[in-house]
């Protein structure tokens, strides 16, 4: 348990100020580690997720106003979420794209580096034409 400490910040003519430690400060916090508990027990809790009351006919309970902010917290992370997974598969897919198109060109440069001239390509085309005569 933590010990309490009084400390004095400021010294005025008529009396001192004394620091003051949180409420959650004052549990056992090594206790609440053990549990695997969080450190501010009203953060996450049945009492502060759950609804205050419930209607006996079935209707839904109204939001609380942490409720909502929560609620509209988490959508904003869930659209923050989608954004930048939509971005990433752009840039996966642009990136394959931009890979393949250069493999393309340096196949057409290649293509078009090695061309017979002369004599070795009459030849190619006499043979060619043979076969296809034949055929």
């Amino acid at each position: 348990m933590l010990q309490t400490i009084n400390k004095y910040l400021v010294k005025s003519s008529t009396s001192f100020r004394k620091f003051h430690w949180t409420a959650n400060l004052k549990i056992d916090q090594k206790w609440r580690r053990e549990m695997r508990l969080p450190t501010n027990p009203n953060k996450e809790s049945p009492l502060t997720c759950l609804a205050d009351f419930t209607y006996m006919d079935g209707r839904q309970t109204p939001l609380g106003k942490n409720q909502k902010r929560r609620l509209m917290q988490q959508r904003k992370f869930t659209q923050y979420i989608v954004k930048g997974i939509s971005e990433i598969d752009f840039a996966v897919e642009r990136f394959e794209r931009l890979q393949t198109e250069a493999k393309q060109k340096r196949a057409e440069i290649s293509d078009s580096k090695l061309k017979m001239k002369g004599f070795k390509l009459l030849q190619k085309q006499k043979v060619e034409d043979s076969d296809n005569i034949k055929e």
